[in-house]
């Protein structure tokens, strides 16, 4: 495959009065870092961590202009370090990539060549990336209870954030494996489309916050998979039937927790923290593994919603207004 001199890619820049702006641009492979491994990525995927790089929070991404994208579906033009040879087909999530390094949402990456993973061969670019980041958070939240010991026959599992990208694939993939699920959200108007994803019941989030003074509420489920942290999760860990846990993350609603320990000793509860940036190269490997056998969904098209690179700028924007719905893919060659 020989390497373009140019590409197109979503480019972030601060203006002199802080604020922030984002334009679809062409750029020159000279601008990206000096590293191992250059893709040239077919898709990508939307995430709540894109949208608050592209908004210039300097607590994702310290430095622009800059170019987001957390997710990356492509093929090797060339590998400098023989890992991998040109046209094979890999998948980035996590580590540096959109936060500080250029990500995704370009139509070229040059990346560590240890950040990269092989495209299972059951799965296309485009099936990978329906999954990205929130889907493959969703699994990892599923594998952690399931190593806690969780099974189906424990009882339901409430999830948080229900109508985001973790919080569908989530409801789909414990349907999948067995579980019965309880959705937790804020956008009743979503209610029909997440019981066809295999939710049994659907509840309004702000019901969680009806045991906030209380040291404990009725044991009521299983487990748990929490996107938005704060009182929700407080809420969730309060009503948790003895042995069962939470795998927690996400902090859309706050990053702190205020709760006795009561539960915590009195019913053996669990709070799992599901880390899918930093993990080992082959626990990511393992899990696309599982996404791409026992986790594959049928009907991957109906979980996401493709969009155009440049599309991406108003995409991003619904992420922060709080109107986004399941998962969007990027199909990034489509400029």
């Amino acid at each position: 495959m020989s390497q373009p001199s140019t590409f197109t890619a979503l480019l972030v820049e601060e203006q002199d009065d802080k604020t922030f702006s984002k334009h679809i641009v062409q750029r020159s492979i000279s601008d990206l870092p000096d590293n191992d491994l250059l893709i040239e990525v077919h898709y990508s995927s939307l995430n709540y961590k894109d949208a608050m790089s592209a908004s210039g929070n300097k607590r994702i991404s310290q430095h622009f202009p800059h170019t987001p994208g957390i997710d990356a579906a492509g093929i090797v033009i060339s590998d400098k370090s023989g890992t991998f040879n040109a046209g094979d087909e890999v998948l980035v999530f996590g580590y540096d990539l959109g936060m500080n390094t250029p990500g995704g949402l370009g139509q070229v990456i040059s990346i560590p060549a240890d950040w990269a993973v092989a495209c299972p061969e059951s799965l296309s670019l485009k099936e990978a990336m329906t999954y990205g980041t929130g889907g493959l958070t969703a699994a990892l939240c599923i594998q952690k209870l399931e190593q806690m010991g969780a099974k189906p026959s424990d009882g339901t599992v409430a999830i948080t954030g229900a109508t985001g990208g973790v919080g569908t694939i989530s409801i789909a993939l414990l349907k999948q494996l067995g579980y019965e699920a309880i959705a937790f959200s804020g956008k009743p108007e979503q209610s029909d489309k997440l019981k066809a994803l295999g939710a049994s019941e659907i509840l309004h989030r702000d019901s969680l916050l009806e045991v906030k003074d209380a040291l404990a509420g009725k044991p009521t489920w299983a487990h748990a998979i929490d996107t938005l942290g704060g009182d929700y999760l407080t809420g969730l860990l309060k009503q948790l039937k003895p042995g069962g846990g939470v795998a927690s993350v996400g902090l859309a609603a706050s990053a702190d927790i205020a709760m006795s320990v009561i539960p915590f000793i009195t019913r053996g509860i669990s709070l799992l923290g599901v880390d899918s940036v930093y993990i080992p190269l082959e626990d990511k490997k393992h899990i696309w593994q599982r996404v791409a056998t026992d986790m594959k969904l049928p009907n991957l098209d109906s979980y996401q919603q493709e969009i155009t690179l440049s599309q991406t700028p108003e995409y991003l924007d619904k992420f922060l207004q709080g109107k986004v719905v399941g998962r969007y893919v990027v199909n990034v060659k489509e400029a």
